[in-house]
């Protein structure tokens, strides 16, 4: 949360767009908080991407679009969200098809398990790149915790509730072990 991971997705995508090459962008159906199939950063970037969800065939989606255009570049929004079929149809995409994947996402949830797709990216993935912000104390945060209507950090629930700035925190792990925001 708060690293800029959606922001370094959308900058890359502009590169790549300016050099004239073609990219397919995905984000998850579930996270609508500006508008279905639009990725957008805090900073006011956007672009239009495809929606998967946990039936929707990545692999075959690209191979699809192959037909009309070429892709140079594939990039997913919120990778924690895909599941272990969809991280393999990604390897696939890279080792069959022969283009690049770039995955942005957190590693865990709130209750500081993995998310299955996290877990699968990080096991499958050639390349891993982390993406670093800072806990309110000034260390690396590599937690996140999850706020009650009254800000109050909770514990238990459902892995996936869609928030923002509004519903989660980044924290160091000293202080997510404590609850404490700061």
């Amino acid at each position: 949360m708060n690293a800029g991971k959606t922001t370094l997705l959308l900058q890359s995508n502009y590169n790549y767009l300016e050099r004239g090459m073609n990219t397919l962008l995905y984000t998850p159906k579930l996270d609508n908080r500006v508008q279905e199939g639009l990725i957008a950063s805090r900073i006011g970037l956007k672009a239009a991407a495809r929606t998967f969800d946990p039936n929707f065939n990545i692999y075959l989606d690209v191979q699809n679009v192959l037909k009309i255009n070429k892709i140079h570049c594939v990039f997913v929004d919120e990778a924690q969200f895909l599941n272990k079929h969809q991280v393999k149809q990604l390897t696939d995409i890279v080792d069959v098809l022969n283009i690049p994947v770039l995955t942005y996402g957190l590693r865990s949830d709130f209750m500081g398990e993995p998310f299955e797709g996290s877990l699968y990216l990080m096991t499958w993935a050639e390349e891993l790149s982390e993406i670093k912000t800072i806990c309110h104390c000034g260390s690396k945060a590599t937690r996140t915790l999850r706020l009650d209507a009254h800000k109050n950090p909770i514990f238990s629930g459902d892995q996936v509730v869609i928030g923002g700035n509004e519903s989660y925190v980044s924290v160091c792990r000293k202080h997510y072990k404590n609850r404490c925001l700061g």
